[in-house]
């Protein structure tokens, strides 16, 4: 290990919504995150790694409402199956919270008020779509109809999942509510508005999200490109709509009855929050570990919610007088067999039933790592790719190393090694540990793919060693035993080399 000074890591991942359990998209992006933090955790570095439940908004309060429970309840009941699919991956969060707790109220108004002081909250009546059956208004979720932009049918009522445009749901053409089938009514109300639009905002979106850090862009050249096409747009970035109205689960905002945050302005305060409640669980300061300027602020998030996490969040810190997230790691989604995951054709994979019927889980581990790198591209689970890809590299080449050698050295050496060849200038070793450091870089860099890439060819090597000392002709003949020993205790140690190596 170094001796570098440690760095201090604040890591998340994107809050799953308390509406359903976990599916394997939550999981490869845990897996993704959790490979990190495990790598920066073995160079010595202080790592604090959270999450939460995203428990806000209209989804939760039908759901609960269907199911005859309070949104508390509801949310409760799904928080309390989060841990055997951690637990079952290995996934080695140090907290997980609510962003109902009570850090997340707190620190939600906080962060509200101090924009509205600094000028940046504004309110304006505005019509909106209300349902006339059902008797509320209705969030952007529960509206959909055609994209104004690029015509695709069945759009949500906030943004096309087709060409990723963001508008208002009044937008919409031939809009329906996807509750009752009505077609919306437009009804009026007060709406408090965050001022993306503001000259100072738009300057600084334009440093942070297309800047550069230490000499290299800051986000993905993918997420640039998109923060450039939103800031860059004919009609600038729009004012953030904030407020939902009564009936909603949600946070109320300060001195304004009946309304509430939208979801998508408290959820991002969740990281902070649930960092809060570790510390105080811990009993450390975290104020003054967020106003540490050694400390770095990580986020890894799917594709889908750039435009919430690299212009709206690092804009509500900046002007509210936060620290700044350093970066934004963004992924793609995950496949399988080349299609989208869908429940009712049948293409989806239950990551409990992974479990359940016994299937190890450093195999989906390995097999996720080795699709992953630091584009965000999508990744495609294949059940055959993924059993051949398991055989021939954690068994065919990594554990096979460990088992032409371990029985030679316990039943002919009494468990003992020989460790005379192992000099600083020995070849074998040298080969073996002068990969440390690219492989290093490669884990820092999210290439994951790279460095198992790397590893395997490795352990490529010293199967060829294997083969061409033949521990199995040596054992035939009593006079080879220092040889024998010898080759075996290579082995073993060449296996825990690369152990440490696939220990992320």
């Amino acid at each position: 290990m170094s001796t570098h000074t440690p760095r201090k890591l604040f890591v998340t991942t994107a809050l799953p919504y308390a509406n359903a359990a976990f599916h394997i998209g939550h999981i490869m992006e845990y897996i993704q995150a959790d490979i990190w933090v495990r790598f920066q955790r073995m160079q010595g570095n202080e790592v604090n790694f959270v999450c939460a439940d995203d428990a806000h908004g209209a989804p939760i309060m039908i759901a609960a409402e269907k199911a005859g429970k309070t949104p508390q309840e509801f949310v409760a009941g799904i928080a309390a199956g989060r841990k055997q699919y951690l637990d079952g991956f290995h996934i080695s969060f140090d907290n997980w919270n609510s962003t109902d707790g009570p850090e997340n109220h707190e620190l939600s108004k906080d962060i509200y008020r101090k924009l509205k002081t600094a000028g940046f909250i504004t309110s304006k009546t505005i019509e909106q779509f209300y349902d006339p059956v059902k008797n509320m208004f209705l969030p952007d979720r529960y509206i959909k109809g055609e994209c104004p932009k690029c015509g695709a049918k069945d759009q949500y009522g906030d943004s096309c999942e087709v060409c990723s445009s963001v508008y208002a749901p009044t937008d919409l053409k031939n809009p329906y509510s996807t509750l009752t089938g009505a077609t919306p009514v437009m009804k009026s109300s007060e709406h408090f508005f965050f001022k993306l639009s503001d000259p100072q905002c738009v300057e600084f979106l334009r440093g942070w999200a297309l800047g550069d850090v230490n000499g290299e862009p800051r986000l993905q050249p993918e997420v640039a490109n998109k923060a450039r096409e939103w800031l860059d747009s004919e009609s600038g970035l729009g004012d953030w709509d904030i407020s939902r109205d009564a009936p909603y689960f949600g946070i109320e905002i300060p001195d304004a009855p009946g309304k509430y945050f939208y979801v998508w302005l408290d959820a991002p305060v969740g990281y902070l929050a649930s960092l809060k409640n570790y510390f105080t669980k811990t009993g450390r300061d975290f104020e003054a570990f967020m106003a540490d300027p050694a400390t770095e602020q990580y986020h890894f998030i799917g594709k889908d919610i750039t435009y919430f996490h690299t212009l709206f969040w690092p804009a509500m810190l900046k002007f509210s007088g936060y620290k700044l997230p350093d970066n934004v790691f963004a992924h793609g989604f995950l496949t399988v067999s080349g299609e989208k995951m869908s429940k009712s054709r049948g293409t989806g994979i239950s990551p409990l039933r992974y479990l359940e019927i016994g299937m190890n889980p450093e195999w989906l581990r390995y097999y996720i790592a080795a699709k992953l790198n630091a584009k965000v591209e999508d990744v495609d689970f294949n059940p055959e790719d993924f059993m051949a890809r398991v055989n021939a590299d954690l068994i065919g080449k990594y554990v096979n190393i460990a088992s032409r050698a371990a029985g030679f050295i316990t039943k002919r050496f009494g468990g003992k090694v020989s460790m005379a060849w192992a000099t600083p200038d020995d070849a074998f070793l040298a080969g073996l540990r002068g990969t440390a450091g690219e492989v290093k870089s490669l884990y820092e860099g999210r290439e994951y793919g790279k460095a198992l890439r790397i590893i395997m060819e490795q352990a490529d090597a010293i199967n060829a060693f294997v083969d061409a000392n033949k521990p199995w002709e040596l054992a035939k003949d009593p006079a080879n035993d220092a040889r024998l020993q010898e080759v075996c205790s290579r082995l073993l140690e060449a296996f825990r080399v690369l152990t440490v190596y696939l220990k992320p």
